[in-house]
């Protein structure tokens, strides 16, 4: 496909996706720049919380999520330094500090810790997001070494921990472990792995991008997750749906040590605000209702295995089955191309967008056979209005758009 028919064709999912009258969840990348930035203006104007941009599921805010009439930051303080503060409260760290991706967060987490323990190497899952998904930035940019102590699709257990023949400074956990299905070990298997590296004089690091949802799974709050670790990362794009950032907590001394390598990073931006106040309102707006997310999820994801089954479709699966959060991943034997276009066809035709892009999944995805395709669901708050029926519905729908 050359980069005009590319180009067209976002044009055409866009169309459809924002032409829905029924999805499980909306995005503000859906929209417009204008729109967005209307909706970032009013929900800081009025403390409605209404969100970052026109593709956001709506809901009631808390009031006003920072004084409008506040100056802009400039090189931090401010509203950046406001939301620092908030997110160290929610996880119960002494310090956090905002960064402009989780990228460079994370690199500058690790690369803190390998100064402070003197040794260079991480040990971190081979699905993990800087292995797939970073262009090998840990090694090339910070000079860290990786190593691998699992390459089944779930977290590594006590054991490959404890097991492991050489030594490394750094476990890193990727909660929940997006490109194998958005999977989560149990709480007592997360101690475990947790103790495990502490026996080993290892420190522990969350990637945590998507940590906000993990809550109801585990069956404890933020803070108590976060004291498992020695530092966490946080995004606010993803599950907040907010425009950009991320922050890294812990200690009060790494922290400021992330500060001067996030200078010789490059991510002292000179004014943040905008991205800083989306993730403020998508603290008020979205976390608070990520449990019933979660919760929807499972009945969304059970009923999807409900209608396959009675469309006849020879073979699919629904992974995790239940879902460990809010999202997860559904495997079909068809090409992506053809599950693309029948996805757009029930969006134009019926106005339900019931999957978005599917793809040939990540390499080294548990179970994945040759010739299956994968999409992410997203339930979201728009998707809470689905009941199991409607989604039993949209699936035979779909099916027959592939026949």
């Amino acid at each position: 496909m050359t980069a005009m028919d590319e180009q067209e064709q976002r044009r055409r999912r866009l169309a459809a996706w924002r032409g829905s009258h029924r999805v499980l969840a909306r995005r503000s990348t859906d929209g417009t720049v204008a729109e967005g930035l209307a909706a970032l203006a009013a929900a800081v104007g009025d403390g409605s919380g209404a969100g970052s941009g026109s593709g956001s599921d709506t809901g009631a805010g808390s009031g006003f999520v920072h004084d409008p009439d506040d100056a802009v930051d400039v090189y931090g303080g401010g509203v950046v330094a406001d939301l620092e503060r908030r997110v160290a409260g929610l996880l119960g760290t002494e310090a956090a500090a905002f960064f402009p991706t989780g990228t460079m967060a994370q690199q500058v987490a690790l690369r803190c810790w390998a100064g402070r323990t003197g040794n260079a190497t991480v040990a971190l899952h081979p699905l993990a997001h800087p292995e797939l998904h970073e262009e090998g930035s840990l090694g090339a940019v910070s000079g860290l070494r990786t190593v691998h102590l699992t390459s089944a699709a779930r977290m590594p257990s006590a054991e490959e921990v404890a097991d492991h023949p050489e030594p490394f400074g750094t476990l890193m956990l990727e909660l929940p472990l997006r490109d194998a299905g958005f999977v989560l070990p149990t709480w007592d298997e997360l101690e475990a792995v947790v103790a495990a590296a502490r026996e080993r004089d290892a420190v522990v690091h969350l990637d945590g991008a998507r940590l906000w949802e993990c809550g109801p799974h585990f069956g404890r709050g933020l803070q108590e997750i976060a004291a498992l670790a020695d530092s966490v990362y946080v995004s606010f794009y993803k599950s907040l749906d907010g425009l950009s950032g991320a922050v890294l907590a812990g200690p009060d001394a790494l922290v400021e040590e992330a500060r001067v390598w996030r200078h010789r990073y490059g991510g002292q931006l000179f004014q943040q605000y905008p991205a800083a106040l989306s993730a403020l309102i998508g603290l008020d707006r979205e976390l608070p209702r990520l449990p019933s997310y979660v919760a929807h999820a499972k009945v969304v994801a059970g009923a999807m295995a409900e209608g396959f089954a009675a469309a006849g479709v020879p073979w699919f699966r629904v992974h995790p089955e239940p879902p460990h959060t809010h999202q997860f991943q559904v495997w079909l034997p068809y090409d992506a191309e053809v599950l693309d276009e029948a996805s757009l066809r029930q969006a134009e035709e019926t106005g339900v967008t019931l999957f978005r892009r599917w793809g040939a999944g990540a390499a080294g995805a548990a179970g994945l056979p040759p010739g299956v395709s994968v999409t992410e669901v997203t339930v979201a708050g728009a998707g809470l209005e689905w009941s199991a029926e409607d989604v039993r519905e949209a699936v035979g729908v779909f099916v027959g758009l592939l026949k």
